[in-house]
């Protein structure tokens, strides 16, 4: 038989629901404003009042952004730079991991402590430019990959999933001859998906939203990503310059504050779809060690 919920019990119910949606609403309507603004004609939009609909319905702005020479190219960037990026760091990360894992390593614990440090403290800024020029990274693909190619916690993450693996799988393996690189390579990875789509979800997200590494240290504009595109966007005080930039009888309808709507409608949605497919992953590696059985 169900309890019957008392008055002050409901009431509560009631309340707490009521603040879900009130969260819900302040999360997804400043996305929807964004979207709708997008796809609104850019001189109507200049007058305000446009909060759940486009008053006037035009394409006119997202043409602006995909003829503009340099958003293609950025695009292309940021595409190879995040699956790269995601292939390198998933498998540094989960070798160097799966060392720090194994009980018997000399120094493991010190290694861990130096480790630890270093999520605290950094060099910062100017010393990290210096090191990257002496590295002959600057205006560099590898400055995307190399720099950030492993981090301390992501391997913690790592190293807490491969500790609960039985140890009679890698004992099977080697019986039948395996060694340390082909257990870790057909048998650890294999059954460790689910630690390996949360990472590659965490540093994904961040590769495709990283705008700060293409103002530092890329000058060339060929080179830089979309995020990188999309602050110089939203940088432009002026919307005479923007319009300047488009060609065409296009800018008669856009501006600096359209464009900038269109750009990140386009620079968000690729990240956006890809995150449903590795969502139930990404919940299972988020219970790594909530749960000791």
């Amino acid at each position: 038989m169900f309890k019957r919920k008392t008055k002050g019990e409901a009431l509560f119910d009631l309340f707490n629901g009521f603040g879900m949606l009130v969260i819900c609403f302040l999360m997804l309507y400043p996305i929807w404003f964004v979207l709708v603004n997008a796809f609104n004609d850019g001189q109507d939009a200049m007058r305000g009042g446009i909060y759940w609909w486009p008053r006037q319905f035009s394409l006119q702005n997202f043409e602006a952004v995909f003829q503009s020479s340099g958003i293609m190219t950025a695009m292309g960037i940021t595409a190879a730079k995040t699956v790269i990026g995601v292939v390198v760091h998933v498998l540094f990360t989960a070798m160097v991991a799966y060392a720090f894992s194994r009980r018997g390593l000399i120094g493991g614990k010190l290694y861990i402590l130096l480790g630890t440090i270093t999520m605290f403290f950094g060099g910062g800024l100017i010393p990290t430019y210096l090191l990257i020029k002496d590295l002959h990274m600057l205006d560099s693909f590898l400055v995307y990959i190399v720099p950030v190619m492993f981090s301390f916690f992501d391997l913690i993450i790592f190293m807490t999933f491969f500790r609960d693996i039985p140890d009679g799988l890698e004992e099977a393996a080697k019986i039948d001859g395996a060694n340390d690189w082909s257990i870790f390579l057909k048998v650890v990875l294999p059954v460790s998906m689910p630690v390996v789509a949360t990472i590659a979800l965490f540093h994904g997200v961040y590769q495709w939203n990283d705008y700060f590494t293409g103002v530092i240290y890329i000058n060339n504009a060929d080179k830089q990503p979309i995020q990188t595109y999309l602050y110089k966007v939203i940088a432009q005080s002026s919307s005479n310059q923007m319009m300047a930039q488009v060609p065409g009888g296009i800018a008669k309808t856009v501006t600096s504050q359209s464009i900038k709507m269109a750009t990140m409608v386009v620079t968000t949605l690729p990240i956006v779809f890809v995150y449903p497919f590795l969502q139930r992953y990404f919940v299972k590696g988020m219970m790594i060690g909530s749960i000791k059985g």
